[in-house]
């Protein structure tokens, strides 16, 4: 059975259309790909939302990361050298999650992507 995947396009088309038409110019980059990835919904999230709102903390409880953009933010980490606190607070997520991350993903396989 094959996993369907949301129509991230359409869906920030639309939000872009009625709540903030002045954002399209800023976002237009990655809409025009052909695909839009994990990392494109969070830059996208990041241009519409306004990265430091107030309701942040709810928001967090219903973001989820598949293991290609778990491994890009973990080479985002070692890339810059940043600890743990500065990339939670890059990507906005908790210092456990990362130290999590990094504890799951730091067998053999890491080391391919690391």
């Amino acid at each position: 059975m094959e996993r369907s995947v949301p129509n991230y396009k359409r869906i920030f088309e639309d939000i872009i259309s009625r709540k903030c038409p002045e954002k399209y110019e800023l976002c237009a980059h990655l809409l025009n790909k052909s695909e839009i990835s994990t990392m494109d919904v969070l830059k996208l999230n990041d241009i519409i939302f306004d990265k430091n709102r107030e309701s942040e903390s709810t928001n967090q409880k219903h973001k989820s990361y598949d293991t290609d953009t778990i491994h890009k933010i973990l080479n985002y980490q070692k890339e810059n050298n940043l600890s743990n606190v500065a990339v939670s607070k890059h990507f906005n997520l908790s210092r456990s999650t990362v130290s999590k991350w990094k504890k799951t993903f730091s067998s053999s396989a890491q080391n391919n992507f690391l």
